[in-house]
């Protein structure tokens, strides 16, 4: 594959991956904003402890081999068959261990309406499997533009359906339903896009490969899932279903968009990087490059939340919810050291170390863990903040650490991110004067107006500093490199 083909089909990957989860996001924006208002944060609660359940089978269920298919030189029909298998096999055990054990969960958190939401989600793990490889295959072809449609439409209808049962009065059904509707719809339309059907296993296709990555991949991600969740499970059992419906509203509001943006430009990156593996500028500048991009945007609104935390809270919300205002700053100060690190998780996937990156979550996950536990002791903000503290503390030592396995762009890493916290940092400061100093008692429509205002203001007053004027003619690089991209998907094609 060509230099100029590469980049252009990765061009034209992050412009429909980009279009498609902005209209995503705003979907998921508008759930959490109408459904905030029309469920309790119990209806909210309850759906989210039997969630934690769902995240933990759902890494058995992959496995790790969609992205290991995905990263592979070369994949067979055969070996990809058998994987389809090994998917949808996991994900039928899984469900009727969620069915089996669906009391027993209700039990530990003594609510009763959990055993029936776990009985009912139980049947998002054999969707999930069947959809698997299906989506892997659309990844590895580079056929961005069919996921995009397929996420966008999903979405669209779940969120349909769940305005709909809320309005009905079904109460935390309501996001049972939306659940349920939207691996139905990604499912079908995965089968419908891809066009192909799986055989029977066989011998033929030799999956070893693919398990020994998956295997410590998965390891890697049952470890950041207890880091990742261990905080909505000890506010859950400590503080009570309502207090965990505030502290996921915050969550979802924080990382709804995080994820929106983290999860298309990780199905872009991943693919190229794998290609480009074995050129190790290319590599790099393609990994120093992709950093600004993932943490300009996000950060920059990740910022903003966080310094307007409670007009945030308030206006999209509503007044019901402002309990998570304080909880929604510390999360969104979290998100950004996250997306800091998240670029590594992009080396360690493309280059096949599964192993090492295995290794560095148990160091991570411990950091976090730790932070967390003892923020717990000063209640669901005290959470937060030791959710905050765990990233900031592992951002640096992700970066050293990976740099003593592979070779990475360290410097630039290390510079690209301290530009932009910087950058945040100026303009939280300018905002909190302007809001809170100069002008302090304004409603929070206005005041969320005003501190945006001076909040870009800086941005765009910063932005003239050399250093960042370059950052920002990269950045428009890449964004002449969508436009320019004229070839049909001729090019996608020889590349399957």
């Amino acid at each position: 594959m060509a230099a100029g083909s590469l980049a252009a089909t990765a061009g034209r990957g992050a412009a429909f991956t980009g279009i498609a989860q902005l209209a995503r996001l705003l979907l998921q924006l508008a759930s959490v904003v109408v459904l905030s208002r029309l469920l309790s944060p119990t209806d909210y609660g309850v759906v989210a402890i039997v969630l934690l359940v769902v995240a933990f089978g759902e890494t058995f269920r992959d496995l790790g081999l969609a992205a290991a298919s995905v990263q592979a030189k070369t994949l067979s029909r055969d070996q990809r068959t058998n994987l389809f298998w090994v998917n949808t096999g996991i994900g039928a055990v899984l469900t009727a261990l969620m069915a089996a054990v669906s009391g027993l969960i209700a039990l530990v958190v003594d609510v009763a309406a959990v055993g029936e939401v776990a009985l009912a989600l139980a049947a998002t793990f054999l969707l999930n499997g069947l959809t698997s490889q299906y989506r892997a295959s659309l990844l590895r072809s580079l056929r961005f533009k069919a996921l995009a449609f397929i996420d966008i439409l999903s979405a669209a209808v779940a969120l349909v359906v769940a305005v709909a049962a809320a309005l009905a009065g079904w109460s935390y059904w309501a996001l049972v339903a939306q659940q349920l509707s939207a691996a139905i719809i990604l499912l079908v339309g995965a089968v419908v896009i891809a066009r192909w059907i799986p055989g029977l296993p066989n011998r033929r296709g030799d999956i070893r490969p693919f398990l020994n990555l998956g295997w410590n991949l998965v390891g890697s991600q049952l470890v950041a899932y207890a880091s990742s969740n261990i905080d909505s499970l000890i506010v859950g059992l400590r503080f009570g279903t309502a207090s965990l419906g505030f502290y996921n509203r915050a969550f979802q509001l924080v990382m709804t968009p995080v994820n929106q943006i983290r999860g298309p430009m990780t199905t872009v990156a991943l693919p190229v990087l794998a290609r480009l593996q074995d050129t190790r500028s290319r590599y790099n500048d393609y990994v120093a490059v992709g950093q600004l991009a993932l943490s300009y945007p996000l950060c920059i609104a990740l910022g903003a939340a966080a310094v307007l935390a409670d007009s945030v809270t308030r206006v999209a919300l509503g007044p019901q919810w402002d309990e998570s205002a304080p909880i929604l700053r510390f999360l969104a100060i979290s998100a950004m050291f996250q997306t800091l690190a998240f670029v590594g998780y992009w080396v360690y996937v493309s280059r096949g170390l599964g192993r090492d990156l295995f290794r560095f979550s148990l160091v991570s996950a411990a950091v976090r863990i730790t932070c967390i536990l003892v923020g717990s002791q000063w209640g669901v903000v005290g959470v937060a903040v030791g959710f905050m503290v765990g990233p900031a503390i592992n951002w640096p030592i992700s970066i050293g650490w990976l740099s003593r396995v592979t070779v990475i762009p360290t410097r630039r890493l290390y510079l690209g991110a301290a530009r932009v916290l910087l950058l945040v940092i100026a303009a939280a400061t300018s905002t909190s004067l302007a809001v809170f100093v100069a002008l302090p008692g304004l409603s929070p429509v206005v005041t969320l107006l005003v501190g945006l205002t001076v909040y870009l203001a800086t941005i765009a007053l910063v932005a003239m500093i050399p250093p960042y004027r370059a950052d920002l003619r990269t950045i428009k690089q890449i964004l002449t490199l969508v436009r320019g991209s004229r070839k049909s998907s001729a090019t996608e094609q020889d590349l399957e």
